[in-house]
Parts: structure tokens; C-alpha cells; sequence
């Protein structure tokens, strides 16, 4: 078996938790700055990855954006929230919860 696929598969199921975790803690977020997040937090996404999964979460309702004027080129497109998403990511929270401390006791050593 390859550890990186597996590796990467366990990310990526964890990405939408991770950028609506983002969103909902900055109130609003532009694409670059989710990134700049992920990567810090050592998820490093490419932006191929990160727009379709912002337009999937938009057109399911789970986010909404608006259009902001940059003093440094073209508007930018801003990132929130929406109230089903607000739920949906306290569904989402609350599942990982309960699946991570499943994984750590039964995976647990001691």
C-alpha cells in the first residue's frame, strides 16, 4: 500500500471541515487567505482544489460571498457563511469529534 495516497485521502475528506472551520472563524475570507491558513496549518492546497470546493459549498447553500473593491487590482470575492452553513459546519465539527476520539482509542497504545 502507498502511505501517501492513503495520507492523501485522509486530507482531503477532512478539507471542507477545514475551510469552513476557516470561515467561520474569520466571519468572511478570501480564497488566498484560506490558503495562506491551510498552509500554515500544514495543509498545503492548490487554488485547482480550493475554487471548485468554494463553488460546490456555494451552489449547495452552504456558502455566500460578496465583491469587494481592492486597492491592488481587480474586486475581490469574499466568503461567508451561510446560516445552513453555519449549521452544517457544526454537523460536520461534531462528527469529526466524535470519529477522532474513536480513531485515538482504538489506536490508542496505552
Amino acid at each position: 500500500m502507498n502511505i501517501d495516497n492513503t495520507a492523501s485521502q485522509m486530507r482531503k475528506g477532512l478539507l471542507e471541515l477545514c475551510i469552513l472551520g476557516i470561515i467561520q472563524r474569520e466571519k468572511e475570507a478570501y480564497p488566498s487567505d484560506i490558503l495562506e491558513q491551510l498552509k500554515k496549518a500544514q495543509l498545503v492546497v492548490l487554488e485547482g482544489t480550493l475554487y471548485p470546493l468554494l463553488t460546490r459549498l456555494k451552489n449547495a447553500g452552504m456558502l455566500d460571498y460578496r465583491w469587494a473593491e481592492s486597492s491592488s487590482g481587480p474586486p475581490r470575492k469574499y466568503y461567508s457563511l451561510t446560516e445552513g452553513g453555519v449549521l452544517f459546519y457544526t454537523q460536520l465539527r461534531n462528527n469529526w469529534e466524535e470519529l477522532s476520539y474513536a480513531v485515538n482509542h482504538l489506536t490508542s497504545t496505552i
